[in-house]
């Protein structure tokens, strides 16, 4: 059995990460947090790690400084349980100001489908 087999195309890692960035890119709170396991980690730079579902909803729910945009998904990688994304976020910040930058998230899912990890990174001048 390949690893493709193991999941219905609905549940596929690659199906159920290109969910999140449209549900994001929609602003469906709820249904971006449903997307998550109940006591996930997301590893973002500039916060501490967001643990459980209740520190999600705190960031999502109105902490999170984009206002609008959307995701350029431009590579997606899975092995297993495992996802790769690299691509180019663009929109709008709630200061007004706009943003085009790109990005790439690691994530890993439970067995019931559910982002368990998620860390994210982003292509800025550092060094």
């Amino acid at each position: 059995m390949s690893q493709d087999d193991r999941y219905p195309e609905a549940r596929h890692p690659e199906a159920l990460t290109r969910e999140y960035y449209r549900l994001v890119d929609a602003g469906d709170v709820e249904g971006v947090l449903g997307w998550f396991a109940e006591d996930a980690v997301y590893h973002r730079p500039g916060y501490a790690p967001m643990e459980g579902r209740e520190a999600l909803a705190t960031f999502y729910g109105g902490e999170r400084v984009i206002d609008s945009g959307s995701h350029d998904l431009e590579q997606v990688l899975v092995q297993g349980r495992d996802v790769a994304v690299r691509g180019r976020f663009r929109g709008r910040l709630k200061d007004g100001s706009t943003v085009d930058l790109g990005f790439a998230d690691f994530i890993t899912y439970d067995a019931q489908g559910r982002a368990a990890t998620r860390r994210s990174y982003f292509e800025t001048p550092a060094v």
